[in-house]
């Protein structure tokens, strides 16, 4: 049987995270089902959906994502099982490798093998979630008689961020589905049945983190979009994943003027095109339908990510003439 789709919102909201309950009541009110948290530079992936749990118990609490390197084994089995028991059978843990600046950048990690240390986040804990002892010994790290003090009544959905098909396939293989980011609706037609394909047959979540603009101030938002698109694209594992898409050509002249140091030329040769695929502006029912062509080539559930391009975008606003009772 397909999963049901299932209409997300990317969290933290904004404001201080203490102002945050009165608009996850409204969040669920208007008809989302799930709130996603991110960690990179703000809050960290754990604290908004444990303010959300107490808050709001009609809420599925999601992460994408946790990276894997930032964490040590118990730790982050720790924190993954005291959510899904604060949370039982309303939480999903989506893991994922990061990248090199956060992980090596801001953390001062090495950023080594990182198809092999999701891969083995994901086989630890789900060795450790079932309250066993863990003495093994994995690709990338020992874990030398770890048991979990706290056993979740619910053992939570383990997602793996994933762009191309070594991690989409580990997904679908190893995990209850993937986590995908900065693709269009058209990519997903790709990607998703790769994550299908390599489980045992059973439907796999497929998350989304859409970004979106509600404005028709389409000159502005295009501008703004730009700089979002450069600061990822130039990234190395994005820039791997958009050349697998197709882009390489598109996003060549972007490539070729941000090594040479010239940014704004790197964001002039950025064309329209990639900007419209990449991110969902225009009129609030055209951005509805063109985040249900996500849902149609294979999204299962949406993490909106809505973004100020336009700076007369009313960030509330948004989040209802988006939801789905605004359909």
């Amino acid at each position: 049987m397909a999963l049901p789709h299932r209409p997300g919102m990317t969290v933290p909201l904004p404001g201080p995270l203490h102002s945050h309950e009165a608009k996850l009541h409204e969040l669920a009110d208007l008809g989302y089902t799930d709130i996603w948290s991110a960690e990179a530079d703000g809050a960290d992936a754990f604290t908004p959906l444990s303010m959300a749990a107490a808050w709001e118990p009609r809420l599925r609490l999601g992460t994408a994502i946790v990276p894997a390197y930032t964490r040590s084994p118990a730790l982050f089995a720790q924190s993954v099982a005291s959510l899904a028991d604060a949370a039982p059978g309303r939480f999903a843990i989506g893991v994922g490798s990061s990248s090199n600046v956060i992980v090596e950048r801001w953390n001062d990690i090495p950023f080594e093998e990182p198809y092999k240390k999701v891969r083995d986040v994901v086989r630890f804990l789900n060795d450790a979630l079932g309250g066993e002892k863990v003495k093994k010994e994995y690709d990338t790290f020992e874990v030398n008689g770890f048991r979990l003090g706290i056993v979740p009544e619910q053992k939570p959905q383990i997602l793996v961020a994933a762009l191309r098909e070594g991690m989409l396939r580990l997904a679908g293989r190893e995990a209850d589905g993937a986590i995908i980011n900065w693709l269009s609706a058209g990519d997903v037609a790709t990607v998703a049945p790769i994550v299908q394909g390599a489980g045992d047959g059973s439907d796999k979540e497929i998350v989304c983190r859409i970004f979106c603009c509600p404005s028709e101030n389409t000159d502005v938002v295009r501008a703004a979009a730009r700089y979002a698109i450069a600061a990822y694209m130039n990234v190395p594992v994005y820039a791997a994943f958009h050349e697998w898409m197709g882009r390489g050509d598109a996003l060549g002249g972007m490539w070729d003027a941000w090594k040479a140091g010239d940014r704004k030329a790197a964001l002039a040769a950025i064309p329209d095109a990639v900007v419209d695929d990449l991110i969902v502006h225009g009129s609030p029912a055209e951005c509805r339908e063109k985040i249900q062509a996500y849902f149609d080539n294979g999204v299962t559930t949406s993490s909106l990510a809505i973004l100020p391009l336009d700076p007369d975008l009313d960030h509330w606003q948004a989040v209802r003439d988006l939801a789905p009772s605004a359909g």
